[in-house]
């Protein structure tokens, strides 16, 4: 299986959970994980991808401008039904609670929606999202530093958990939606 994550980050907060969604997918037999940054990410590779996750900061409860921009470049592939039943995930990290966390997840979500994506949010059976997590995806807080002298505040272990498990759960149904076993 083929799983793209693409994540905007600016000070690595968000490149550190992407790297553990990567990691999760990856620890699912059989899978290939194309990670990006969103101004590597093409496009164009997402028709030959059995699920695709995203991820980027909360910038006031909704989606960074860099992956934005981004996801504005997918008219075609709408136009064209090319992201159809294609497996869908989404990630974020915001600097304060109860800054936005589950109103940028929803925004993340909305453009998979509107590609006729499947979605596949995080269950409460997963030890850390019990108390901790979000049901849309994986969303944390990470505060800012308070100078920029300071050592950078990065995703916790537990932050870090839900990440894993949520790419391992959309390896394991890429698996199981398109027949392949994990091997």
């Amino acid at each position: 299986m083929n799983i793209y994550v693409v994540y905007d980050s600016e000070d690595g907060h968000t490149e550190a959970l992407a790297q553990a969604v990567a990691q999760g997918a990856q620890g699912v037999g059989g899978t290939i994980v194309h990670l990006h940054h969103v101004e590597e990410a093409d496009v164009r590779e997402l028709e030959q991808m059995d699920a695709i996750i995203w991820g980027c900061p909360g910038h006031f409860g909704t989606i960074s401008a860099g992956l934005k921009v981004w996801i504005d470049k997918l008219g075609y592939h709408w136009a064209h039904g090319k992201l159809v039943d294609k497996i869908g995930a989404v990630f974020c990290t915001i600097a304060t609670e109860h800054g936005g966390i589950e109103a940028t997840l929803l925004n993340l979500i909305t453009p998979m929606l509107h590609q006729g994506m499947i979605i596949a949010g995080l269950p409460a059976n997963v030890p850390e999202n019990v108390l901790y997590g979000s049901y849309y995806g994986v969303g944390v807080t990470v505060r800012l530093e308070e100078s920029p002298e300071d050592p950078p505040n990065m995703p916790t272990e537990n932050d870090l958990a839900l990440g894993r498990a949520l790419g391992a759960r959309v390896a394991r149904l890429a698996a199981r939606f398109t027949g392949r076993q994990e091997g």
